[in-house]
């Protein structure tokens, strides 16, 4: 029987290692890392050589203080990793915030499949893979014949373990430019990169890769035969609890350094790219209407450093006063873009309370827009950092009338990853680690989301067009 399941967890900001128990999806142990860029050359890239000694050092420990029966891998999306002949690196791993190909946008914009086609809306810097692809080609001429193989980010991580590569659809699906999710397919930019017989299988990703190598076992005391899963791109590893235990329609909103909504059963409504909407595919294969924006990056700007909890002192004096943060702290992401932040009512000053209350509320009330934007219906779960935060929850119950949900887990996408590792995707029983959100202050928060978005609506109309 599977007990004890190492979920290997790289997020933007930190890389972590999390040991969960399978039966009970709670995380035994958790190690974590900041998620270092390098600054190149050729390009600013992550420390995947520092990340793997810290992996095989962490697996040793959870080996020896608790035993590993299988390994499961979950990373953000908008990475791949170029791989030679030999299975090593053809070059390093691009840091998708590198503004690099934007150097090559006009070219890329004329080849990428329409919105229709990908769902994948057109997004800076590397955050699209096809531009990733497209740019490093471009700079690096000979690149593209020293890669044989291209792999999505949590399978290079289990090529690293089992030598065996893969993509999986849910890191494809992930507005890469590459994937079709209507027909479950690649899309027509892998032939026009000329990179179709380069892409190496796509696997589910509860597929079993392999056990784990001979070396990897000897460095870590690992069983030669346990089991690594493909895995899953990190968004869809919190949906995946949600999707197989609850009813629909609802919404899980994952929380990091990206916030991301994801609606399942909700109102069928036309997604608008240009508001940082697209189609994530859920780890069973299906569509999923998503909007996001850089919630994580955008609370750690907008507060301006650490500070108190805020008090009821704090909330109230923002809410009687509508001090309000205005959109976008980070204008190249989310249902804002393009917009520059304003504080209306007088900016509380960066490490105090009402500072870090306001700041709730903006981020609350953005994730509302893009619970709109998606068609949400139904109750709401919020995974991962901001499910602690009491006044993002409560804003985002009174502005949307729905039922929120927070999970109790530390790590929101580690009970999905270690989900996939069993002879059958089983379901948690519905409920499980989710406390109900009860909103204290509900009628003047309801007030203050109403006058919020009436003043973003009006600093819209008036801004000048934009392309």
């Amino acid at each position: 029987m599977t007990r004890h399941v190492a979920v290997i967890d790289i997020g933007k900001t930190n890389a972590k290692l999390a040991l969960v128990d399978r039966q009970t999806l709670t995380e035994i142990s958790v190690i974590t890392r900041p998620n270092a860029v390098l600054p190149g050359p050729p390009w600013p890239h992550f420390d995947v050589g520092g990340h793997w000694d810290f992996l095989l050092e962490g697996l040793r420990d959870f080996n020896e203080r608790h035993g590993i029966d299988a390994i499961s891998i979950t990373t953000h999306g908008a990475c791949a990793a170029l791989l030679d002949s030999e299975g090593a690196l053809a070059a390093p791993i691009l840091d998708y915030e590198h503004t690099g190909p934007d150097e090559t946008a006009q070219a890329y914009d004329a080849i990428r499949p329409p919105f229709e086609e990908t769902g994948s809306p057109r997004l800076a810097g590397g955050l699209n893979i096809g531009a990733q692809l497209f740019w490093q080609f471009q700079t690096d001429p000979g690149l593209k014949d020293r890669t044989h193989c291209i792999v999505t980010y949590p399978q290079y991580w289990g090529a690293k373990l089992t030598g065996v590569a893969a993509t999986d659809v849910t890191s494809l699906g992930c507005h890469t430019d590459l994937w079709n999710p209507h027909t479950s397919q690649f899309s027509s930019l892998a032939g026009t990169l000329g990179i179709r017989d380069k892409l190496a299988p796509v696997r589910r990703p509860q597929d079993k890769l392999g056990p784990v190598l001979p070396s990897v076992a000897r460095f870590t005391g690992l069983d030669p035969t346990t089991p690594v899963c493909c895995g899953i791109h990190d968004s869809n590893a919190s949906l995946l609890p949600y999707v197989l235990a609850e009813t629909s329609p609802f919404s899980v909103i994952s929380t990091g350094t990206w916030v991301i909504a994801m609606s399942v059963g909700g109102r069928s409504v036309p997604l608008d790219p240009g508001r940082d909407t697209l189609i994530n595919v859920t780890a069973l294969g299906h569509p999923a209407p998503s909007a996001r924006f850089m919630g994580g990056r955008e609370h750690d700007i907008a507060t301006g450093g650490t500070g108190p909890e805020p008090t009821a002192e704090d909330l109230y004096g923002i809410l009687s006063q509508r001090v309000m943060l205005l959109p976008a702290m980070v204008p190249d992401s989310g249902p804002f873009k393009g917009e520059v932040p304003d504080w209306i009512g007088g900016e509380p000053q960066a490490g105090t309370g009402r500072r870090r209350a306001a700041v709730a509320l903006y981020l609350a009330l953005v994730t509302c827009e893009c619970l709109a934007s998606i068609g949400h219906e139904g109750h709401i779960i919020v995974e991962g950092p901001f499910a602690g935060n009491n006044l993002y929850l409560e804003m985002l119950s009174a502005a949307t009338g729905a039922v929120v949900f927070r999970s109790t887990g530390t790590t929101g996408t580690s009970a999905g990853a270690a989900m996939l590792v069993s002879d059958k995707t089983d379901a948690p029983p519905r409920g499980q680690n989710l406390v109900p959100v009860a909103a204290e202050h509900s009628v003047l928060l309801r007030e203050y989301a109403t006058l919020w978005r009436q003043r973003v609506q009006r600093r819209m109309q008036k801004a000048p067009c934009r392309p």
